[in-house]
Formats: structure tokens, C-alpha cells, sequence
């Protein structure tokens, strides 16, 4: 068995011992492919990890930059507790579609808001009130997306950002790859910002090798 067999087969392990599917979530990631989005929404281990980030913070409001077919904001909208609310926005008018269909079936609508626009246009219209900012859209707004999750959230609110590692892409960002370009100033921005408590978390697995931000702004 090779590294990389090895790394996916204890991701399965540990998938299938504290993040299985349920039928709703089946069918969100089945909805998602039907209508042919990309299969990039994280797996179902990471959508526990910020499913148990949000409740350890006990959040009431969360922000959720990049919503693809809804996989995560499932998963988001399961941690708030019955008067809590998830702003989601997307660009792209067909995932809102389909993420909209799984909001529903998830029996999430009242608490989920699926907002269609550009990520930096609606946060700068937000007011700050927010507990947690999970970011996962594209990568080369990630600094401008920083700016605006620090001045959202209350003091001890997290910043969790996706796909910071990128294979190891961020250790020499090439200049042709906006993404890793994005997702390292990002990652520097984190560990420079006196007003951040900041980690990445290498990841690999079943979904390849990237990492997980998880910033908290300090009392």
C-alpha cells in the first residue's frame, strides 16, 4: 500500500466511524453531481470538523463565503442552535440553485440564506454580528476576504478557510497560479495579524493533500 493509499484509506476509517453520510447528505453530494458541479466540497470529515468548531463557540451567526451545491452549509446550518442564522453567497446562479433544493431538503430554510453574488460585494454590505466566517471560494480573494471576516466578527469569532495548502503549492506560490498565490498572502496575513490566534492544518486524504485555516480574534 502506497503514502497515499495508506492517507486515504484512515481518512475512510475515520469518515465512517464519526462522519457517515446520512441520507440527506447523500443526496446533496448526488444532487450536486447530477447537475454537474465540480466535485470540490469537502469531505465529510472536514464538514464535522467545522460542524464541531461552530457549536464548540456556541455560534448564532455564520457566514459562509463560497456555497457550491450546499454540502458544507448542511453541515454549517446542523451547528446553530434553533434561533441561529447562516448567510451563504455564491456566485455562480446554478449552485445556487442546487444548494437552495438541499437548504430545503435539509429542513434548513429558515435558518440558511443562500444570497447570490460576489463574496467581497456582499460581505462589505454586511454588518458586523457574525460568530464564524468559513471560507471556500476562490483562493485569490482570500487576503481581501481576511479584511472583511476580521472586521465581521466578534471578539473569540473564527475565520476557518479551505484549501490553504494547495500540494504544497503555497511553499513557492508560482506567478502563474493565482490560487496558490492567493492562499499563501493569506496564510501570511494570518500569521503576521497581531490581532489573530492562527494555525493551518495539514490535511490529506480521500480529498488529496491541502490544508485548513482556523483563526480566532483575540479578547
Amino acid at each position: 500500500m502506497s503514502a497515499t493509499q495508506l492517507f486515504e484509506a484512515v481518512d475512510t476509517y475515520i469518515n465512517s466511524l464519526f462522519a457517515a453520510d446520512d441520507e440527506i447528505l447523500s443526496r446533496a453530494v448526488e444532487r450536486a453531481q447530477k447537475a454537474g458541479l465540480p466535485e470540490i466540497q469537502v469531505s465529510s470529515g472536514q464538514g464535522k470538523l467545522i460542524y464541531l468548531l461552530a457549536k464548540m463557540i456556541g455560534a448564532k451567526r455564520i457566514l459562509e463565503i463560497g456555497t457550491l451545491g450546499g454540502y458544507s452549509t448542511v453541515w454549517l446550518g446542523r451547528a446553530l442552535p434553533k434561533d441561529g442564522e447562516l448567510i451563504s453567497v455564491e456566485l455562480d446562479a446554478a449552485h445556487v440553485s442546487v444548494a437552495r433544493e438541499t437548504v430545503k431538503d435539509a429542513g434548513l430554510s429558515e435558518k440558511v440564506e443562500i444570497v447570490e453574488g460576489r463574496g467581497l460585494d456582499e460581505m462589505r454590505a454586511l454588518e458586523p454580528s457574525f460568530d464564524l466566517v468559513f471560507l471556500d471560494a476562490n483562493k485569490d480573494g482570500y487576503p481581501a476576504y481576511l479584511k472583511q471576516a476580521k472586521r465581521l466578527l466578534r471578539k473569540g469569532g473564527l475565520i476557518v478557510a479551505d484549501n490553504v495548502v494547495r500540494e504544497g503549492a503555497v511553499l513557492e506560490p508560482s506567478q502563474v497560479d493565482p490560487n496558490a498565490i492567493g492562499a499563501a498572502a493569506f496564510n501570511q496575513a494570518l500569521a503576521s495579524d497581531p490581532d489573530l490566534e492562527a494555525i493551518v492544518l495539514q490535511q490529506v486524504g480521500i480529498k488529496g493533500h491541502d490544508g485548513l485555516a482556523i483563526a480566532r480574534v483575540k479578547d
